[in-house]
């Protein structure tokens, strides 16, 4: 996979960068919030310029001072910065120069890389005489802007475009190869430390600190030869837990890398078990046909609390094989009874800080893909539905039930539109009873299936008995 080049914008609080981000995306990525700091993580978006293609990277604000964060938010910054072949300083045109931006103006410059000062919220004749003070800072390229209004944003870009390296044509097919996996589940069930671990890298911030992710990350990377997107996202509270204008637009982003994604791994507390809040979260995965995998994390810590309980902590002895498979066995069955609703979704127990499961973890959203991208054949499709008819012939109030034809019409999920003589004779339990007979044919784990059913009067294509010369015989 050939890299993008990387732009990196970066500046101190409140100063417009991630409006400027999404403008410069197109998309509202980006949290735009009046609270300094609301930007925490790197947040990347593939952007093109008159077909220029670039990665873009939203910083959190630099804070030279001791904050919530600071620390963990300059190391992000600093990450940034070191991927980037151009940096875009954005200052405050209705500011004027402060202390902070004569210091992040000389740290940018010890780094040698392309930069571009953009003076940020001028939106007047008058705001662009004001803005010639920002020259003093000693920049070559300065371009004054307004993100909220997209005023002189075009001036940036090519200005972006004039300092990377000439490119090919767009290579479309490469991105309908990347695999979509969202990484989503409550506050602090170890979404980032998961992140972090399949990186290799300390990618997002991970605190005790509930809420500390806020906006939903995309990061390409690759694996096995499988190209992927991953996006870490906020944890998702209770409607009821959700009292902050940041935090709301966080769950919203939260629910929509759901939809957008082609595999879900939906992460679990082992300690804490399986909450009515993880159920609406699997079920809105399931609700929008997206693939699932339920990820156990902090497996180890519940048998530390097992051990704990048998009272083997203070003679240091572990649980024995046989308790820890009647262990996973007894959680395991507890959780499935719960999770009835999505019984093809795989269970896999992981440890995300102690880098456990994770290349079985990696294996199954590989394997669940697949299946979520299952195209099934028309003929066998249709032996096998004939089949199951035959087996269990259905009828309602004298009426038969004549099935007379099922094609495939979708993938992602698999989606199989049924031809039949009457819809209102087909009942909920046919429905789930032709969803299993599938399912033991083809698998199709980790994706729901959705059967459509739709009336049609073709009785000449009616699905014929297995045994037709044996009904030929008896008619005779």
């Amino acid at each position: 996979m050939k890299k993008k080049p990387v732009v990196a914008i970066v500046g101190r609080p409140n100063v417009g960068k991630s409006t400027l981000f999404n403008r410069l995306s197109g998309r509202k990525i980006a949290i735009v919030e009046q609270t300094p700091g609301v930007t925490r993580d790197r947040l990347y978006a593939n952007c093109e310029w008159f077909g220029t293609l670039f990665a873009l990277i939203d910083t959190g604000g630099i804070q030279l001072y001791k904050a919530d964060f600071a620390e963990e938010i300059r190391k992000q910054v600093d990450f940034a910065i070191n991927e980037a072949s151009v940096i875009i300083f954005v200052v405050d045109g209705r500011d004027g120069i402060t202390p902070d931006d004569w210091d992040i103006a000389e740290i940018l410059r010890r780094t040698g890389k392309r930069l571009i000062l953009c003076v940020n919220k001028v939106e007047s004749k008058k705001r662009v005489d004001e803005a010639l003070e920002f020259h003093a800072l000693g920049f070559e390229d300065t371009i004054t802007v307004s993100a909220l209004h997209g005023l002189d944003v075009d001036m940036l870009l090519d200005k972006i475009c004039d300092y990377l390296p000439p490119q090919g044509e767009k290579d479309n097919e490469e991105e309908d190869e990347k695999l979509h996996l969202a990484i989503v589940g409550r506050p602090n069930v170890g979404k980032s430390s998961l992140l972090n671990t399949i990186l290799k890298q300390d990618r997002a911030i991970v605190s005790e600190i509930a809420g500390t992710t806020r906006d939903a990350v995309d990061i390409d990377y690759e694996w096995n030869g499988t190209l992927f997107v991953l996006t870490d996202t906020a944890g998702i509270r209770r409607k009821s837990k959700v009292d902050e204008d940041v935090e709301y637009y966080s769950v919203v982003r939260a629910f929509g890398a759901i939809e957008r994604c082609d595999v879900a791994v939906v992460l679990l507390d082992a300690v804490e078990g399986l909450t009515e809040q993880d159920k609406r979260i699997i079920g809105h995965a399931h609700e929008h046909g997206v693939g699932i995998i339920v990820a156990v994390n902090k497996w180890d810590e519940r048998l530390n609390l097992e051990r704990e309980r048998f009272g083997l902590i203070e003679d240091n002895k572990q649980l024995g094989s046989k308790e820890r498979k009647a262990m996973l066995d007894e959680f395991t069955t507890d959780l499935r009874r719960e999770l009835v609703f999505v019984a093809y979704a795989p269970l896999v127990f992981i440890s995300a800080l102690k880098k456990k499961g994770i290349e079985d973890l990696l294996t199954t959203v590989v394997e669940v893909a697949e299946q979520h991208a299952t195209r099934i054949p028309t003929s066998e499709l249709n032996r096998l539905i004939r089949d199951a008819a035959f087996d269990k012939p259905t009828s309602r109030r004298g009426k038969m039930l004549k099935i007379y034809y099922a094609t495939q019409v979708k993938v992602k999920p698999p989606t199989i539109v049924l031809f039949v003589n009457d819809t209102s004779l087909v009942h909920f339990s046919t429905e789930r009873y032709l969803e299993n007979q599938i399912r033991e044919k083809f698998s199709l784990e980790g994706t729901s299936l959705k059967i459509v059913v739709r009336e049609s009067s073709g009785e000449e294509s009616e699905m014929k008995p297995r045994n037709r010369r044996a009904k030929k015989t008896r008619e005779e």
